[in-house]
């Protein structure tokens, strides 16, 4: 999948590159110049890797709270929550951001899981009085984050950020153009996500260009943001999570799941290592000895086993080396646990 903005971004000398299947900016003024602006002024990310899909009919809320982990049946109208799409092994086919509108719910998943994410919400809908459609190729993403991402929001579309909440959305318009703005984080900054219909995209992301130029900002690519978001501690669906893995593993049951809810598909085994106490393995974050970081995927060791991998890793700035996050066997999980790679040394955090 290609962002929608690549004419923008080749017009402007943008680097691209691939992730998790799709093409995005790698970078544009440079990671040094972009990581800078992101930390101390404001950033402009393109997001769309996203897949938008709307639910809407009378059952909708009550349909998607059966199949997902996480509870949508108390959501209030104009909020959000995170939660995963299971199969019934309880491995992660997909996370979703879902959101509550008056008329319908809007889910963002993953534009590399597209097809199996509505195809497995769509198989589920089979007495319920809902309508699911898939509407990412006429809607786009793009994100501001930073200290000054509220001022930016404030004079781009009348709203004061800092009154909602966390995974709030709110229906705005932009010079009369009709968006969702959602209150959403990419790096633990201020930030927000504004959902356009694609033939406004290109205009979006050149208005919000100007303003944020005047405020010290800089469009930052995928580079940049991987190294801000590892040092939030922000997973990535599917680099540091996917199907080869259970929430308990991924150490995301606390946002993405809920422990009282009704039943939903995958929830089983979900609840079943939560009483055994522990699974066998668990992503932690790393700090790696050296600035250069290890490529996804490589081994790590300790006491001359293979006790895990590396699933993703940058330059951070703020540590002065590469961190990163993997998988380790569970009794090699605790802050200060060391191995070693071909390359270096590894530390969890």
């Amino acid at each position: 999948m290609e962002t929608p903005l690549l004419n923008e971004h080749r017009a402007a000398g943008a680097r691209l590159g691939e992730f998790s299947e799709c093409v995005l900016p790698e970078g544009f003024s440079g990671f040094e110049n972009e990581y800078r602006a992101a930390r101390e002024a404001v950033a402009l990310l393109d997001t769309n890797w996203h897949a938008v899909m709307h639910l809407t009919g009378p059952d909708r809320v009550r349909y998607l709270n059966a199949i997902v982990s996480n509870n949508v049946q108390s959501l209030a109208e104009g909020r959000g929550t995170l939660a995963l799409l299971l199969n019934p092994q309880g491995h992660i086919l997909a996370e979703l951001e879902i959101y509550t509108l008056p008329d319908k719910l809007l889910v963002l998943s993953h534009a590399s899981v597209r097809t199996r994410t509505a195809s497995t919400l769509d198989k589920y809908i089979v007495m319920d009085n809902v309508q699911l459609d898939d509407w990412t190729d006429q809607f786009g993403t793009v994100a501001i984050e930073g200290p000054r991402a509220a001022a930016i929001i404030r004079q781009a579309s009348g709203v004061p950020l800092e009154d909602l909440p966390q995974m709030a959305v709110k229906e705005v318009a932009i010079e009369r153009i009709p968006c969702q703005l959602l209150r959403r984080t990419h790096f633990g900054d201020t930030g927000a996500e504004l959902v356009i219909r694609r033939d406004r995209l290109a205009w979006l992301w050149q208005k919000l260009l100007a303003v944020m130029k005047a405020h010290g900002g800089e469009p930052v690519g995928m580079l940049a943001l991987n190294s801000l978001r590892l040092e939030a501690g922000a997973p990535w669906f599917p680099l540091d999570f996917n199907d080869s893995v259970i929430p308990h593993e991924a150490a995301i049951q606390d946002t993405h799941v809920s422990f009282s809810k009704g039943c939903y598909t995958g929830q089983e085994i979900v609840e079943r290592v939560r009483s055994r106490g522990h699974a066998n393995r668990k992503r932690v974050r790393l700090r790696f000895s050296m600035s250069q970081p290890p490529l996804p995927g490589t081994k790590l060791h300790a006491e001359g086993k293979e006790v895990g991998y590396v699933t993703s890793a940058a330059f951070s700035p703020r540590a002065n080396v590469a961190i990163g996050m993997g998988y380790v066997r569970i009794e090699q999980s605790a802050p200060g646990s060391t191995f070693k790679f071909d390359g270096g040394m590894a530390a969890v955090e």
